[in-house]
């Protein structure tokens, strides 16, 4: 059995997932503004499609020894989105991502969790580099990226369904 650590920031909570947050989890990849970025589809999924996606995301600590937490927003308790690290197969390199979930946007959640699960990365896993995909027309994870210390890299990662993300690289030196 796998023990997912949970990470604390002064307003979140970096937790397993619960079958408790599943309906914010199918809420937000029921609203099209979040489907977009985040799923293969690029458009809002069904309760079905979404639970196949969102079930992958905690799978990763089960086969990886790492993977993407559920960021819970410490005041309400409420889901707040997904943070933490990925590496997939065939993935271009080990990735902090990020989503936050549509009712918590604009409050600084992604960089907050992102931050601490780089923290968590580099002491657990001895990281000291991570990349970032992001959707060119993603604006506000770029704004994420940049905030974290991220560079833009000249790759991108050109995915089956058409869409492109480019490469944004944090280095342990240029984050702390």
């Amino acid at each position: 059995m796998i023990t997912v650590p949970t990470v604390e920031t002064p307003r979140l909570i970096l937790r397993a997932h619960r079958p408790s947050d599943k309906p914010a989890i199918f809420a937000a990849y029921a609203d099209e503004r979040f489907a977009r970025f985040i799923t293969r589809e690029q458009r809002a999924l069904t309760a079905e499609e979404a639970w196949r996606t969102a079930a992958v995301v905690p799978g990763s600590w089960a086969l990886n020894g790492f993977g993407m937490w559920l960021v819970e927003e410490r005041a309400t308790g409420e889901p707040a989105g997904v943070v933490g690290p990925w590496e997939p197969e065939g993935w271009p390199a080990f990735e902090i991502g990020w989503t936050i979930f549509p009712p918590h946007w604009g409050k600084g959640y992604a960089t907050e969790a992102a931050a601490a699960s780089f923290a968590w990365v580099h002491a657990t896993l001895g990281r000291d580099e991570v990349i970032h995909l992001i959707d060119p027309a993603n604006h506000p994870s770029e704004a994420v990226a940049r905030r974290l210390g991220s560079v833009r890299t000249e790759g991108r990662k050109d995915f089956p369904n058409g869409s492109v993300a480019d490469i944004w690289r944090t280095r342990w030196e240029d984050f702390v």
